[in-house]
């Protein structure tokens, strides 16, 4: 009778593993199904690639919503832009400040201008593609194209483009140097409330290479503070909770 009793438990939790691994394994076929349908376009990307991240917090206030391979851009985000005078277009919040930095910095005889503001989940998922694409194209499977891509490009819904908040500031190299610009971002975009997102002594912590055209604004007073103490975002954020 014992014997019977303890084969029945054995049997029932090998039924119990059994359902669990099968689970496990649809799960993980579901993912990677949905990931490719993603990449092909056969599905909403914001169901896709971020089916199983979080959506970013915004308790701190729009201009502090941490965005990154962890947190997705929040569902039904809006934003209301302003368009520059090159077609491009950023949150209309930050245009003013935006547009004072450009005028002070061309006082000082720098010649800059925003090349990439604003763009879509859509925008996101073509440049995603694109690299995709262009990685294949140079022989490499599709599996290492997209790990290739992802080290340069975020994936769509996890861009902080997608905001509106964050801009790519380029010189216009026949006027002025690509350093002589990022210099003096670096040392004075703080005071308009903009901070270097991707700096090279973070690179372990936001996951995203040296990128010294990339600026996002956070506010004066944060900007103020991450500069005094030397923290990027994500630590910034931290210190608020």
């Amino acid at each position: 009778m014992r014997s019977y009793k303890r084969y029945t438990r054995r049997k029932r939790l090998l039924k119990q593993i059994a359902v669990v691994a099968l689970v496990f394994i649809l799960g993980f076929v579901l993912l990677r199904a949905v990931s490719y349908m993603a990449i092909q376009g056969e599905i909403p990307m914001i169901n896709s690639f971020n089916l199983f991240r979080r959506e970013a917090d915004t308790s701190f206030g729009w201009n502090l919503i941490l965005v990154n391979d962890d947190y997705c851009v929040p569902r039904n985000y809006e934003v209301e832009l302003t368009e520059l005078s090159n077609g491009e277009k950023v949150d209309s919040r930050i245009y003013p400040q935006l547009q004072q930095m450009f005028d002070d910095a061309r006082a000082e005889g720098l010649e800059l201008f925003v090349r990439e503001g604003y763009r879509t989940t859509q925008d996101q998922k073509d440049i995603m593609n694109e690299r995709i694409q262009q990685y294949q194209d140079e022989g490499y499977s599709r599996g290492e194209a997209k790990k290739l891509a992802k080290e340069y490009v975020a994936e769509p819904g996890t861009s902080e483009h997608e905001l509106g908040i964050a801009v790519d500031i380029n010189a216009d190299t026949s006027k002025c140097s690509s350093d002589a610009v990022y210099t003096w971002l670096a040392n004075n975009a703080y005071k308009y409330g903009f901070i270097k997102r991707y700096p090279d002594n973070k690179i372990e912590i936001t996951g995203v290479n040296n990128e010294p055209w990339h600026y996002r604004y956070v506010g004066v007073d944060a900007a103020l503070e991450m500069q005094k103490k030397g923290l990027c975002l994500e630590e910034y954020i931290e210190t608020l909770k």
